[in-house]
C-alpha cells in the first residue's frame, strides 16, 4: 500500500510548507516535460493533493492503510465504512452509479468527452406533395443552428495562432478529482473542465467565435428525397445537425417527412384509391371515361353497360414506386354512378316510359 509521506520524503509531523517544498523539488524533478518519469510524477501529485489540504491530511492520518485502500487502491475496508457511518465526515454528493462505478476501477469520461463536444443530432420535418414521391425530389432549407466559424476554420483559434496543450490535464482531457463518500475518499478522473476533454486549447481564442470554433448561424442544406418515401419516414443525412466544437465531429440531420393530402387520390401503402363518378346513362348503357393519373395524363377505362355503381376496377403500376425496389403498386378505381337531381320536363318523360317498362 502506498505511503504518501514516504513518496514525498516527508516524516508525519512535516508541516504544510515541508510538504510544499517536498513537492515542488520533486514535481521539478520526474515531471515528464523535463525528462522525467511520468508514472513517479503521477504518484507524487497524488501524494500532494493529499498530504497538501490539510482536512484530506487529518482524515489520511487518522486512517492509514485503510483510508489509502478504500480511496486509491480499489480495496474496501469494512472498518472504514462502518467509521464514516458513526459520524465521520463524509459527503453523498455523488450518486450511487458514480460510486460504486469509480471504486469497482471503471471510468465514463471516454463517453462524456464524445458527448459534450460532439455536435447536436437535428430534427425537422418536411412537407411534400403526393406527387413528389413519383420520382423523387430535392429540397433545399435553410436551417438556422450551430455552424463552423468561417474565421477560424473551427478550430476555436485566431488565425495565426497555435493550439496548445492544455495545462490543467496535460493533454489527457481528465483531471483527478477525490471526494469523499460514505465508502471513504474516492480517486476519479472526471472531464477536464478546461479543454473539455480535447487535451488542447487555442493560445490565442478567435475573436468571433471566442474560441467554441462555431457560431449560431444559417446554412443552406440540399436534401434528396427518394420516390416511393412514405409519410412519417425519417432520412437520416450524415454530418448536417450542429457542427462540433473546435472540429469535433457534427451532429445528423434526421428529415421526417409529411406527405400533403391529395384532392382526388388516397394512398394506402404504394398503392392509390380514387373514386371516378360516371353518369347514370353511361353506367346503363356503357361508356368510355377518361381516368386522372397522379402523373397528370388520363388514360380511358371502359365501362360495359350494366355497371353497378360501387364496381373497382384495378390498374396495375400506376400507383407509387416500391421504395425499396423496382416496381410501383395499382390504382384502383371505384366507380360511383351519378343520380340526377335536377331533371328537364323530357328527361322526366323518358325516365316515366323506362319505369312503366319495368327499367
Amino acid at each position: 500500500m502506498r505511503d504518501y509521506y514516504q513518496i514525498l520524503g516527508l516524516s508525519r509531523e512535516a508541516s504544510q510548507d515541508e510538504i510544499k517544498r517536498a513537492y515542488r523539488r520533486l514535481a521539478h524533478k520526474y515531471h515528464p516535460d523535463k525528462g522525467g518519469d511520468g508514472e513517479k510524477f503521477k504518484e507524487i501529485s497524488e501524494a500532494y493533493q493529499i498530504l497538501g489540504n490539510p482536512e484530506k491530511k487529518d482524515q489520511y492520518d487518522r486512517f492509514g492503510q485503510v483510508f489509502e485502500g478504500a480511496g486509491t487502491q480499489g480495496g474496501f475496508d469494512p472498518g472504514v465504512f462502518w467509521s464514516n457511518i458513526r459520524g465521520e465526515d463524509f459527503d453523498l454528493g455523488m450518486d450511487l452509479g458514480d460510486i460504486f462505478e469509480d471504486f469497482l476501477g471503471f471510468t465514463r469520461t471516454g463517453r462524456r468527452r464524445k458527448d459534450i463536444n460532439q455536435g447536436k443530432n437535428i430534427e425537422i420535418e418536411l412537407e411534400i406533395d403526393l406527387k413528389d414521391v413519383l420520382k423523387g425530389v430535392k429540397r433545399n432549407i435553410n436551417l438556422g443552428k450551430k455552424i463552423a466559424c468561417q474565421r477560424c476554420q473551427g478550430s476555436g483559434a485566431e488565425p495565426g495562432s497555435r493550439i496548445k496543450e492544455c495545462f490543467s490535464c496535460r493533454g489527457t482531457g481528465e483531471v483527478q478529482q477525490m471526494k469523499k463518500t460514505l465508502l471513504g475518499t474516492i480517486t476519479r478522473y472526471v472531464l477536464c473542465p478546461e479543454c473539455k476533454g480535447q487535451g488542447k486549447i487555442p493560445e490565442n481564442p478567435c475573436n468571433v467565435c471566442r474560441g467554441e470554433g462555431r457560431i449560431e448561424d444559417y446554412q443552406d442544406i440540399e436534401v434528396y428525397i427518394p420516390s416511393g418515401v412514405d409519410t412519417g419516414q425519417i432520412m437520416k443525412i450524415d454530418g448536417k445537425g450542429e457542427a462540433g466544437r473546435r472540429k469535433a465531429r457534427s451532429g445528423d440531420l434526421y428529415v421526417k417527412i409529411l406527405i400533403k393530402p391529395h384532392p382526388v387520390f388516397e394512398r394506402k401503402g404504394d398503392d392509390l384509391y380514387l373514386a371516378l363518378p360516371v353518369s347514370f346513362s353511361g353506367a346503363t348503357l356503357g361508356d368510355e371515361v377518361e381516368v386522372p393519373t397522379l402523373e397528370g395524363k388520363k388514360i380511358l377505362l371502359k365501362v360495359l353497360s350494366g355497371t353497378e355503381s360501387g364496381k373497382v376496377f384495378r390498374i396495375s403500376g400506376k400507383g407509387i414506386p416500391h421504395f425499396s425496389g423496382f416496381g410501383r403498386g395499382n390504382m384502383y378505381i371505384e366507380l360511383v354512378i351519378k343520380t340526377p337531381k335536377k331533371l328537364t320536363k323530357k328527361q322526366k318523360e323518358l325516365l316515366e316510359k323506362l319505369k312503366e317498362q319495368g327499367l
